[in-house]
């Protein structure tokens, strides 16, 4: 039984896959489901399985990528969907957009659903963009009346007014999901569905898009669930939030708790094993053995993260060199900071500051401590060089290790500074007429 605010519930759901190519598994399967169902038994199969584990080879045929999930949503709430890839986010809205079916488990719902999953989903790409619309309408339960009468707000807000009678199959990928999107909205669904597909459009529609979601929600008292791995849209956006995380929910509640648990969660006990790599240079008298990150926020300690936020008061990174014979002799340590594409972006070392440095055992761990961090949200490559003094040098990683840097509020402004290609510092600064 539903509450009468509740608009979807989810009980138990589950959803099993079978691993490798279709076609390829045994008639036996089929014929043992068959039979369990005919008795009136349990499936079989239901008892095995393993969690979707992607980096893992497991024992199994059969994973689950979804398993037991439970939650409410209430009419006029936007809740917001995360997790790593292969948590089941893409997978449960499938499901509840009835694309594909539950293991076990059940759904309830009141009212229409309108989903936006991929980009051009649900198009025909030989009918124009108009013809589209209609037929989008149309599955979504609308009459044409009801169609007519949105067209034009359709059209405005997706922008694509010039070519609205051009074949969808000639529109780009970010033309797709502005017409898409703007279909799925203004046919005024119970609940919108969006998966991460807003990404693909530029930071203008974004923003519409993101503030249309928030009118629905608000002046229109339909729901919105929300998937995304951008988390200043998340945290502007949502109301509350479910975290995944192999397959089952690891938390419902709370945006900003739920977030800080998903980027704790998902950059923890990440301490980067250095012996293994073989692309290094150097005469391997010392070798850097483990590099380790770690940060301040909020006066707050974050421990071997492989993520960083922008803004962090104290920023570290740990360096363990290794060496059997070389006690007591000083070095010279660089870090070099590089964005995706390897372009150099910071460079620090000892040998500017003048912090001497010695090897002090046979494993010896060197911290270099950053203040105010201020480096811009997105990914990038750290190189080491280490030297001994006066001497050659012993061991250098090029561009080896990455990691990201997370967007916050940085200016304290409500505006999250988005990855861009405007460089990579934020300065803090005010502006003033003299």
């Amino acid at each position: 039984m539903m509450k009468d605010d509740v608009i979807l519930k989810v009980e138990n759901l589950s959803k099993q896959y079978r691993l490798g190519l279709v076609g390829t598994g045994t008639i036996s399967h089929d014929f043992n489901r068959f039979l369990a169902r005919i008795r009136g038994k349990e499936d079989p199969y239901l008892k095995i399985g393993e969690s979707n584990d992607r980096s893992t080879k497991g024992t199994s045929e059969y994973v689950w990528a979804l398993k037991d999930i439970n939650f409410e949503v209430k009419r006029g709430e936007i809740l917001g969907i995360i997790g790593k890839n292969g948590a089941g986010k893409s997978t449960l809205l499938k499901i509840l957009s009835k694309v594909t079916g539950p293991t076990t488990g059940a759904i309830k719902s009141k009212g229409r659903i309108a989903s936006l999953l991929e980009v051009g989903t649900g198009f025909h790409p030989e009918m124009t963009g108009k013809e589209n619309i209609f037929l989008n309408g149309a599955i979504l339960g609308m009459t044409k009346k009801e169609i007519s009468s949105k067209l034009d707000e359709i059209i405005e807000f997706s922008g694509c007014e010039r070519y609205v009678e051009t074949p969808v199959k000639r529109y780009s990928s970010g033309m797709k999901v502005r017409l898409a999107f703007a279909v799925a909205a203004f046919l005024e669904p119970d609940i919108l569905v969006v998966d991460e597909v807003l990404a693909v459009g530029d930071a203008e529609f974004q923003k519409k898009a993101i503030g249309k979601m928030q009118d629905i929600s608000s002046q229109g008292g339909r729901t919105v669930l929300f998937v995304s791995h951008d988390m200043a849209a998340v945290k502007n956006l949502c109301s509350r939030l479910l975290v995944l995380g192999m397959g089952k929910d690891e938390y419902k509640g709370d945006v900003e708790e739920g977030i800080d648990l998903y980027l704790e969660d998902s950059i923890k006990n990440q301490n980067f094993n250095l012996l293994s790599i073989k692309q290094r240079n150097g005469n391997r008298k010392a070798m850097f053995k483990s590099i380790s990150l770690s940060y301040i926020m909020n006066e707050k300690l974050y421990e071997k993260v492989k993520s960083v936020k922008s803004g962090c008061s104290k920023f570290f990174i740990d360096i363990t060199i290794c060496s059997d014979n070389n006690f007591g002799r000083e070095i010279d340590l660089a870090i070099g900071i590089s964005d995706s594409r390897n372009i150099p972006v910071c460079n620090i070392s000892n040998e500017f500051t003048k912090d001497k440095l010695l090897l002090t055992d046979k494993e010896t761990t060197i911290r270099y401590e950053i203040d105010s961090f201020n480096l811009r949200a997105m990914s990038y490559n750290i190189t080491l060089w280490g030297k001994f003094k006066h001497d050659s040098v012993f061991d250098n990683l090029q561009n080896q290790i990455n990691f990201d840097v997370l967007e916050t509020d940085f200016f304290n402004s409500g505006n999250l500074p988005r990855r861009s290609q405007h460089g990579y510092l934020l300065l803090k600064n005010k502006a003033y007429v003299l």
